[in-house]
């Protein structure tokens, strides 16, 4: 399957597909003349004697430095080779792909210099399936993701590592097996490849994707909670959201109560409870959890531009028949947006926790067992699963601290304020899988909880989401292994299996 991309208008969702489903990009050739206007320009730039930063002139501090014509080819080469300075472990498949589709978009816009060619060559990379090895860890963020883009470059030009056929092997074996040969770069191409924001960014998205499928899951084990420890859902009622106005909070709210709506056991103490309020981990949901929808999807709108976005220097404006530098490269608002996904992730991850606190302790779970065990003291139950997620909500805590504060000088001061986007947006990997567990032991303890409270069942939604879990981990009586269940509940999180088949909000709802 091959999806077309339209450069300056390819939605979140297109981009998405291709990295969850493989499906192969490719550019509208209605992008094509404006592509083969700027190499023109570029190639008239490079036969002429102005130096031109990038065509004809060396990189970074060096830029006051002439290349004669003769050694234009060489330049660009030497400058891939150079920058495949990156280290650490390698950026996984779909991901690297998503990355490649991403400089497509770039590249496709016209105004970066290169040939038709080249653009052709990413291409067919993806549609053979040979992906580069590109190293996790070397770039600042500015200018551009240098490092990691090299690696990718390289293996265009025969040189480096690639995966293919599910092995990593040279380069050049790699290209011949797929039926491709290295090519040649021209004045500028090699600039053209490796400044940009693509590592950021598709690491960034990748991170959103998966912290949405976190707050999905979390709407749905926060419900699950609330009527284990028999919370109310008064807080729930729509006039108290929309008289604040958030959207989020509101849309979190009706979809949290439409989960619960039918459900037994709110019935049966919504009289003669002597609780006057809940928690706030239980009263608060959509306050929280409703305010990381709106810092999402604020995050989604500003790597949607990003990704459509020309990013590499200098620009080559065809209408004006300029070649200019300037400053595209550096990924700060990939880097805010990627800072402002860790918070999200980090909020959603601590009122979650509290949650299970709440429910495996009882002095506060109105009268479920400690720990959720039938029989408390020769079994502990999920005592030590609650423990577990209070060391994952930690470490989520101090992985959000933010990146873009951070900056240091690089080449020779010449490049003296940097983003950090890179990493910014690589620890959100990281993160979801912490959240994805504390999600995981969360619906292990509500599920527990509402099994309790027999024969009063939960909602109709709720039940089908406990039966989905009850399909891969079965009720905790007496002390088992437990680990296993903890990492089967987390994959449903992470794969959305808890949550198929419900009425959830989407990413793009309120864009």
């Amino acid at each position: 399957m091959t999806l077309n991309l339209l450069p300056g208008q390819t939605p979140l969702s297109d981009l998405e597909t291709i990295w969850r489903q493989g499906v192969n990009p490719e550019l509208s050739r209605d992008a094509k003349p404006d592509v083969e206007a700027a190499a023109e320009l570029v190639r008239q730039a490079a036969a002429g004697e102005e130096a031109v930063y990038g065509v004809n002139t060396g990189f970074g501090k060096l830029a006051s430095l002439k290349i004669a014509a003769k050694d234009t080819e060489a330049l660009q080469r030497n400058l891939i080779l150079s920058h495949c300075c990156g280290v650490g472990d390698p950026l996984d498949r779909a991901t690297t792909r998503l990355m490649m589709a991403l400089k497509l978009l770039s590249l496709g816009r016209g105004a970066s210099g290169v040939p038709w060619s080249t653009i052709e060559m990413i291409e067919a990379l993806l549609e053979r399936g040979v992906t580069p090895v590109v190293p996790g860890q070397g770039s600042v963020g500015a200018s551009g993701d240098l490092a990691p883009l090299a690696h990718m470059a390289a293996v265009m030009i025969g040189a480096g590592e690639a995966e293919f056929d599910g092995a990593i092997m040279p380069a050049t074996e790699a290209l011949a097996k797929a039926g491709l040969a290295p090519i040649t770069l021209g004045p500028k191409e090699g600039l053209a490849l490796i400044n940009g924001t693509q590592f950021s960014t598709a690491c960034a998205l990748v991170g959103l994707w998966g912290a949405w499928d976190n707050l999905r899951a979390a709407l749905v084990t926060g419900a699950l909670s609330t009527d284990a420890i028999m919370g109310s859902t008064a807080p729930l009622v729509d006039e108290i959201h929309t008289l604040r106005g958030h959207a989020g909070q509101i849309e979190f709210a009706r979809a949290q109560r439409a989960l619960l709506e039918g459900s037994d056991i709110r019935e049966s103490h919504r009289d003669g409870d002597t609780r006057v309020q809940d928690p706030y981990c239980i009263r608060c949901q959509p306050q929280v959890v409703g305010a990381t929808m709106d810092l999402l999807r604020f995050a989604a709108r500003s790597l949607e531009i990003e990704a459509n976005a020309v990013t590499d220097n200098p620009l080559v404006l065809v209408g004006e028949g300029r070649i200019l530098s300037g400053g595209n490269f550096h990924a700060e608002p990939v880097g805010f947006a990627a800072d402002q996904i860790a918070v999200a992730l980090s909020e959603i991850g601590a009122i979650a926790q509290r949650r299970i606190a709440l429910m495996v302790d009882p002095s506060l779970s109105f009268d479920l067992p400690p720990f959720l065990t039938p029989e408390p003291g020769l079994n502990s139950g999920l005592m030590i699963a609650e423990v577990t997620t209070a060391a994952l909500m930690s470490e989520n805590k101090h992985l959000a601290n933010p990146c873009t504060t951070d900056s240091t000088p690089t080449s020779a001061n010449q490049e003296d304020h940097v983003s950090m986007a890179a990493h910014a947006a690589r620890r959100l990997m990281r993160m979801n899988d912490n959240l994805s567990g504390i999600l995981g032991v969360e619906a292990l303890c509500a599920v527990q909880g509402i099994e309790f409270r027999s024969p009063l069942q939960t909602s109709k939604p709720l039940q089908q989401a406990m039966a989905a879990l009850r399909t891969k981990v079965a009720t905790l009586s007496d002390d088992r292994f437990l680990a296993p269940d903890i990492a089967r509940a987390s994959a449903m999180i992470q794969n959305g299996e808890l949550v198929a088949g419900l009425a959830l909000p989407t990413l793009e709802a309120q864009q």
